[in-house]
Parts: C-alpha cells; sequence; structure tokens
C-alpha cells in the first residue's frame, strides 16, 4: 500500500483530534466532578445514577424533613402533657390533702379558688400549638381544642348552637348525696310542740345520675325570638335511648309549634317512647321527664318520691333515684345492651375554656350567619359524624420506606370533662356548706334576743339542733367527695400518663428509625459518589499524560510534513 503524504496528515489530524476530545472529557471531568456529562457517555452509569439520586433524595426527605417534623411535633406534645400531669399532680395533692383540712365555707372557698384555676391550666394546655396546627385536635389541626376569647366574641355576633349525642356505660352512673333540711329553714310556722324535734326531718339521701359532659345545656321550652319579638324556633327536644334499646322523647313544643308552659313559666313536658323495633311504648311503660331549674328543686324532687328522670339543663344532670336506678339501669341491663345509655341534647350557651364539642362527639352545629340587623333566619349547619365513623383521627407521617409513624395525640386521650365537672360539683358542696352556717348564725342570732323558757326559744333550739345536724351531713359530704375526688385525680393521672407513655415511645421509635435513616443517606451517598464521582488524583494524572502526549504528536506531526517527496526531486 502506498503511504502518501495526505494519508499521513489526515492520520495524524484524526490522531490528534481524538487526543483533544480525551483531554475535553477530562477536563469536563474535572470541572464537573462527574463522570459523565450526558447519558450517553456511559447509560450504565447513568441508569444506576438516577437510582441512586432517587434514594439519595426519598431519604433525604424522610430523614432531614418529615423526620425532624415529626420529632418536634412529638416533643412539643411531651411538653405540654407534662404540664398536664404536673396540673393534674396538683389537683391529688390538693384532693388529699384538704379531705379533712378545711372546715369551714370561708377555708373551702379558698381551696376550690386554686383548684378551679388549677383546672384551667389543664384545659389551656389542649390548645398547643406547632406551626399554627393545633396537636391535640386530630385532623381539624385548624381548629383549637377549647372555645376562645375570640371564638366567644365571634359567637355573640353569630350565635352556635350544637346538637350533641352522647353516650354512657354502667361506670358512667355517679351518686350525688342530697341534705334536705328545708323544715328547719322553713320560718312560716313555729314550732311550739316541744316533742317534735326539726332533727328528724334533715335528711340525707343517695341519689343517682348520669352527668352530662356540659352544664348550661338549653330548656326544653327555649324560644328565640327575632328583632321583631317573632319566634323563629321553639322549643327543644331530649332524646335518649335506655339500654334495653328503648328511644325515649321529652319535649314542651306542642302540635302548633308553640312551648307549653306551666304557670310559673316551666315547660310541661311531653314524653313519648319507641322500643327497639320501632313499636310505640305504652304511655304508662314511657319513663317520666321533668326539667328543673336546678340541681337543688331536683334532687329535693328525688328525695321526695318522684319516679322518673329531672332534667337539669343548667348543671347538665339527669338524675333518678335507686328503684329507677335498680329497675333501668343496673349493671346486668348495660351487659345486655349493644349500645348503652345514649343522650341527645341542644347547648347553645358557650363560655371561653369550654371544649369544643365537635372533638369528642358525633354533633351538629348551627351558626347564625346573618348580620347583626338581619333577621336571624340564615343559618349554616354542619355535621360531624367522626364518631360515627370510628375514633380514630390519629395523623401518621412517612418516614422510610413504606413505614409510618403516629405523630399526634388527640384531645379525648388527655383532656376529660370530667375535671371542670367536678369543679361544678366542688361549687354546688360549698354552696350548700354557705348556706347552712349562714342559716346556723343567723339562728344563734336570733336565740341570743329570745328570752329564755319561752315557745320560741325552745323552737330556736330545736331549729339549731336541726342545723348542726345538716352541717354534719353536708360537711361528711365534702369529705366523702374529696375522698372520691383522690380516685378520681389518680384515674386522670393514670390515663394521661398512658397517653405520654405513648408519645414517649414513639418518640423512641422515631429516634431509632432516624439513626438508620442517617447511615442510610451517608450509604446511599457514598455510592452515588462512587458511581459518579471522579478520582481527582487519576484524572489530573490522565490530563497531564493526554496534554503530554498532543504536544508530543504536533511535534512529531510538525517534523513530518516538513519533508515531502519535492524535496527529493
Amino acid at each position: 500500500m502506498r503511504m502518501t503524504n495526505k494519508i499521513m496528515r489526515n492520520n495524524s489530524a484524526y490522531n490528534i483530534n481524538q487526543n483533544k476530545i480525551l483531554q475535553d472529557k477530562l477536563t469536563n471531568q474535572m470541572t464537573t466532578q462527574s463522570k459523565i456529562t450526558r447519558p450517553s457517555d456511559d447509560p450504565v452509569v447513568a441508569i444506576r445514577a438516577l437510582r441512586l439520586r432517587s434514594n439519595v433524595t426519598a431519604v433525604t426527605q424522610y430523614n432531614e424533613k418529615n423526620a425532624d417534623d415529626a420529632r418536634q411535633w412529638l416533643t412539643l406534645t411531651a411538653d405540654a402533657m407534662v404540664t398536664v400531669d404536673k396540673v393534674l399532680n396538683d389537683l391529688y395533692n390538693q384532693a388529699t390533702t384538704s379531705s379533712s383540712k378545711y372546715e369551714t365555707a370561708d377555708d373551702l372557698k379558698i381551696l376550690l379558688t386554686q383548684m378551679k384555676q388549677t383546672a384551667a391550666e389543664f384545659y389551656s394546655c389542649a390548645n398547643v400549638d406547632y406551626a399554627g396546627r393545633y396537636v391535640f385536635s386530630g385532623y381539624r389541626t385548624d381548629l383549637p381544642v377549647t372555645f376562645t376569647a375570640e371564638d366567644i366574641k365571634d359567637m355573640e355576633v353569630h350565635p352556635v348552637s350544637f346538637n350533641i349525642d352522647e353516650s354512657y356505660g354502667f361506670a358512667d352512673i355517679s351518686k350525688v348525696t342530697y341534705t334536705d333540711y328545708s323544715e328547719v329553714e322553713d320560718r312560716t310556722n313555729n314550732n311550739t310542740d316541744t316533742e317534735t324535734s326539726y332533727e328528724q326531718s334533715v335528711k340525707n339521701s343517695t341519689l343517682y345520675r348520669f352527668r352530662i359532659s356540659y352544664n348550661d345545656l338549653d330548656s326544653l321550652g327555649t324560644e328565640t325570638k327575632d328583632e321583631n319579638g317573632n319566634t323563629v324556633s321553639a322549643g327543644r327536644k331530649l332524646t335518649f335511648t335506655m339500654p334495653d334499646g328503648t328511644k325515649v322523647t321529652a319535649t314542651a313544643t306542642k302540635a302548633d309549634g308553640t312551648v307549653d308552659k306551666d304557670a310559673d313559666g316551666k315547660p310541661v313536658i311531653t314524653t313519648t317512647a319507641v322500643d327497639k323495633d320501632g313499636n310505640a311504648v305504652a304511655a304508662a311503660d314511657v319513663p317520666e321527664v321533668k326539667e328543673f331549674s336546678n340541681r337543688e328543686e331536683a334532687y329535693k324532687a328525688i328525695a321526695d318520691g318522684f319516679s322518673g328522670i329531672a332534667y337539669v339543663p343548667a348543671s347538665g344532670e339527669l338524675v333518678f333515684s335507686k328503684d329507677f336506678y335498680e329497675t333501668n339501669f343496673n349493671e346486668a341491663a348495660f351487659n345486655k345492651s349493644s349500645t348503652g345509655f345514649q343522650v341527645n341534647y341542644d347547648k347553645s350557651t358557650w363560655k371561653n375554656g369550654d371544649i369544643n364539642p365537635v372533638h369528642y362527639f358525633k354533633c351538629t352545629e348551627t351558626r347564625n350567619m346573618a348580620a347583626p340587623d338581619e333577621k336571624p333566619d340564615l343559618r349554616k349547619t354542619a355535621y360531624n359524624t367522626q364518631r360515627e365513623e370510628g375514633r380514630n383521627q390519629d395523623i401518621y407521617y412517612d418516614v422510610g420506606y413504606n413505614q409510618q409513624i403516629q405523630v399526634n395525640t388527640r384531645a379525648d386521650e388527655v383532656f376529660t370533662h370530667d375535671v371542670q365537672r367536678d369543679m361544678d360539683d366542688f361549687e354546688y358542696y360549698h354552696r350548700q356548706l354557705e348556706e347552712i352556717e349562714k342559716l346556723q348564725e343567723n339562728l344563734d342570732k336570733e336565740l341570743k334576743e329570745c328570752a329564755e323558757g319561752t315557745p320560741q326559744y325552745e323552737d330556736l333550739t330545736k331549729r339549731i339542733e336541726g342545723a348542726k345536724k345538716a352541717w354534719t351531713y353536708i360537711r361528711d359530704n365534702i369529705h366523702t367527695k374529696f375522698e372520691n375526688q383522690i380516685t378520681k385525680c389518680k384515674k386522670y393521672m393514670d390515663e394521661a400518663r398512658v397517653a405520654m407513655t405513648d408519645n414517649a415511645t414513639r418518640g423512641s421509635r422515631l429516634e431509632l428509625i432516624s439513626t438508620r435513616l442517617t447511615n442510610q443517606q451517608a450509604t446511599f451517598k457514598e455510592l452515588q459518589q462512587d458511581n459518579e464521582g471522579i478520582d481527582i488524583t487519576e484524572v489530573a494524572v490522565e490530563l497531564t499524560s493526554a496534554g503530554l502526549t498532543y504536544n508530543a504528536a504536533l511535534m512529531a506531526t510538525g517534523k513530518i510534513m516538513q519533508t515531502n517527496l519535492m524535496n527529493y526531486i
């Protein structure tokens, strides 16, 4: 084969260009720190790089974002529950040291003030938020657990009413003790019979009740009127389902839509019932329901022989006698029941610190959306069916491949209505103690001004003896209440500590997951570097070698190209 200068020139140019291509490749590797700049450079490296980059991105998202966010949520929840535990422990200590220490109404008032402030702090912990999301509110992270001052202010413009369903079991039946000393107080007729003793008229009765989660419920005779005096809505219904499935409805609303009231302005309650199959129950078998304006009236009615259910909207109670309890609400009845005892009621009056029922119960919210100067007939209704669908509103974060962790603790796991309702009971007992002490003081004062040996003196002496007996009963009732409160506070603490332990356990698990994710992240980044990255020393040597080769090739080609066939002719 004849090798001409042109062939040599072309071959030399080609080889020099290939050397330049290698130099360009090595230069790009040095500047980009990557083996390839386009998939075609090395398809195997490119495919592996895509997979490793996806792994690194996912692990980084899990470890540096999701896990970190979950950790902060769990930490904030834990801090709040530490405060909750301290508050409940304070209530426990107050109940423990106070059962026999506080003798007078003034002493009890001081204690009650301390306990109410402690209870208020208990509920304030429920509104802890993380980056604008309330941590105890389940899925409703934009809604605080308790109503705030801003909520109450808004309700003054746009009133809100809730229709609430609440369920109870046998353990929810509580006892309440009522001391009746009305004859000691009654001064219409002085007792001139020296053989009669007021002590015998003082009775201490044990009643039974379901304590509803709220007080200040709507009366069955509630009417809502507009600014023109026209009735917008009349009457309310109280519906409850007995353990045997009988559904009882009590209402004061007549067929024409008006409220039936007696001469004293109290609603006249009509009660109907259907059995579990929907058949009407005979009127004689329907439990009688009466509404009372306060618990004192209701307790006295039950103690005096009322055989039905006393509904007390002000205190939020359904009260009944021992006979009614043994017949309808005994433990055997609840054991046979699949639903327990259910009650449906209305509440339209709210105050700052009240728990929003949507976090706890199946309920219907009706909000008046009309402007203050408009007729209140524009209403917005929202339904909360979560309790029918299940109590699960747990929030999970993805913290790994096919791995989740729960970050939230629901309000109903920690914050019970009973703490506030216990304070309501203490207020009632304090008021009783205050009233009997005032009665004793007045009787003692009258006795000092009365001549000894007169019928009035004898009457006052007997009244004082009756008042002392009543005071002893009431003081014993308070003592028993404090003793029971010790057990209740222990129960509240146990429930809160279970939730605290669950939260801490999830936090410990998250730390293990985070450690593994950190290791995975380092491993994937190392693999990514090994796959895509270069050995700078090796590339630098290759680049230097390529430069020397390029320069040598230029010199050799130049020398060759200086001589051609014409030089020898």
